[in-house]
């Protein structure tokens, strides 16, 4: 049995590093009507939503603010909010002066300008009293690589992104000693960044080279007590966005965001990009239809590296890609972590007892994971 009271508290204590008085948001999303969503998936959906309103509630006896906004489920992880979670989180004001100077719509259609998001940035800094100074993802789709978020961290607020989280992992993945997550993925970011490519191998017949030239990976260790941080809870990982245009290779996916597929798909990348998909599962008609809307959605998009020894199941992504010894690979959307492409879309894979082979810029190699176990 969870003890949601201590969970809550380590949520906002410990990873967030709130204190009485400062203001707090979180928000979940609703199935959409024309959702077709597997029942037991739909459970899960139902108790996140019940649990971020719980937490508010919480949030709000304990530490005197925990303002709570749902809303119908975006199209898919990487879509902006709607405008109703803008509005609350921004206010009014910069509201106004977005769509006055004629950005907002291109912020929420992610076509924005280098430009226009400067200007952006300006006008968020401006009013950033206004953004709260927590705030708390509990959607299923993933705001993660939005514009949203990145202006709501930009203008202070220590945002932590739960997409996909089931309240059972209050009891597994997040009761992870976390001083000692961060000190681990902090070894494994140092070891990464002295590579110039990274080789990875799996069992089931993934083989990749990922470009990293020029890159710097980050670790996300579930801490986010600096203002402007961002991170997934539950946390557990060192990652990268690889440099465009350069990395090749396999790619097959047997585990989807939320189940084992029936049969693998086999994804092949060149320079950079999704080329081909071989496969009969499902899951293929709806990436295709992804693909399709927008070119962008085929980059390779981030590599990432799980360091969560408390993190164990499969069948959510959110907690698959932080398992200790896994990598995973996304495409989509990379603008969040480095990278230069925007689409309305993020979707990560998991892939079991890889070798990773750093390659270093005088040619030498060092293996970091052998067959699933961390070396570093």
């Amino acid at each position: 049995m969870i003890d949601y009271n201590a969970a809550f508290s380590s949520l906002f204590e410990t990873n967030m590093g709130l204190v009485a008085g400062e203001s707090v948001l979180l928000f979940s999303d609703r199935i959409r009507p024309d959702e077709a969503v597997e029942e037991g998936d739909r459970d899960r959906r139902l108790r996140l939503h019940e649990t971020a309103a719980q937490a508010a509630e919480f949030a709000e006896r304990r530490y005197g603010s925990g303002e709570f906004v749902d809303f119908y489920a975006t199209q898919a992880s990487g879509v902006e909010p709607p405008h109703l979670l803008w509005e609350a989180t921004f206010g009014r004001d910069i509201m106004s002066s977005l769509q006055m100077e004629g950005i907002l719509d291109d912020l929420l259609d992610k076509c924005v300008t280098p430009e226009q998001l400067t200007r952006a940035r300006e006008i968020v800094a401006g009013g950033a009293d206004a953004v709260p100074r927590v705030i708390i993802a509990m959607s299923n789709n993933s705001t993660s690589h939005t514009n949203y978020r990145k202006l709501a961290c930009h203008g202070g607020a220590r945002f932590a992104s739960l997409p996909h989280f089931d309240p059972d992992m209050f009891g597994t993945s997040m009761t992870v000693d976390w001083l000692v997550l961060s000190a681990r993925t902090a070894r494994l970011v140092q070891a990464v960044n002295r590579a110039e490519w990274v080789h990875v191998e799996c069992p089931n017949g993934t083989a990749m080279h990922i470009c990293k030239k020029g890159r710097c990976a980050d670790g996300d260790d579930g801490l986010l007590t600096k203002p402007g941080s961002f991170g997934n809870l539950p946390a557990g990982e060192a990652y990268f966005a690889p440099l465009e245009g350069e990395s090749h290779g396999v790619m097959v996916l047997e585990w989807g965001p939320t189940r084992k597929l029936d049969t693998p798909l086999k994804l092949t990348i060149a320079d950079g990009r999704l080329v081909h998909i071989e496969g009969d599962e499902p899951h293929r008609r709806k990436l295709e239809q992804k693909f399709a809307e927008n070119p962008n959605c085929w980059n390779l998009a981030e590599l990432g590296i799980g360091t969560n020894d408390k993190a164990s199941r499969p069948d959510n992504v959110l907690e698959a890609e932080k398992i200790m010894g896994t990598i995973h690979l996304a495409l989509g959307d990379n603008t969040g972590f480095g990278g230069v492409v925007a689409a309305p879309f993020h979707e990560d894979y998991v892939f079991y007892q890889p070798t990773v082979t750093l390659v270093l810029e005088d040619g030498s190699e060092e293996v970091i994971i052998d067959g699933g176990v961390l070396a570093v």
